[in-house]
């Protein structure tokens, strides 16, 4: 026995958090099991019925492209040997719920701030600008995204009440150069994201009318 395995690594997909003015990485959070299926819709922004016939063709920007997944997280790995998994022993999987929870709400430091700030008189409050979270699912996909559903099934708790298995229901929104601009960081991350896909458009088999029963375009 060489201890050496032929079936190939492999990778998982997961939510990527970035500083969207510096571009580090605020934090990593990869799924424990990919799911067994993505759910992706493309609704085509075009000029619309109703439009002169010179714009029936034409596309105003790029589709509002929707994600969805289940993921599921179980600590029964961890809790086999409790001895190296401390934090799961005494926290279950909240740790890993609380990552991806974290990411629909606003910082508490800034709801704090804001209440301070309309309690002396502060006229205009701006919001401030969140991580940018990325969807990463291989390095052709890698693109940026807004958490529009997050709904958490617990399904398994310890003698304390701590969820140790649970199935997560993520809904997200691919957000593009419209939504973003060209100069923001998450602008360019969907045009590399768009640019990909082109070049995976090259690499599609080729095919001939005669495949669908023609021999020529009328």
């Amino acid at each position: 026995m060489t201890g050496l395995s032929s079936s190939p690594r492999t990778l998982k997909g997961g939510l990527v958090l970035v500083d969207p003015l510096a571009g580090s990485v605020r934090r990593i959070i990869t799924l424990q099991y990919n799911p067994d299926s993505v759910s992706r819709s493309l609704q085509i922004k075009g000029t619309g019925e109703g439009a002169d016939r010179t714009e029936a063709l034409r596309l105003t920007g790029p589709p509002a492209e929707t994600i969805k997944l289940e993921a599921e997280i179980d600590a029964a790995d961890q809790l086999e040997f409790p001895d190296r998994n401390p934090t799961t022993v005494a926290l279950g999987i909240h740790p890993e719920l609380a990552s991806l929870e974290a990411i629909a709400y606003p910082p508490s430091t800034t709801l704090l701030l804001n209440e301070i700030l309309s309690l002396v008189g502060t006229i205009e409050i701006v919001p401030m600008e969140s991580a940018l979270t990325l969807f990463v699912w291989s390095a052709q996909r890698i693109v940026p995204v807004r958490l529009t559903e997050l709904s958490v099934v617990e399904e398994a708790f310890d003698p304390v009440l701590n969820p140790i298995r649970a199935k997560v229901s993520l809904g997200m929104r691919v957000l593009s150069v419209d939504d973003l601009g060209f100069l923001h960081r998450g602008g360019s991350i969907f045009m590399a994201y768009l640019r990909a896909k082109e070049r995976l458009v090259d690499r599609a088999p080729r095919s001939s009318l005669s495949n669908l029963g023609s021999g020529a375009i009328p």
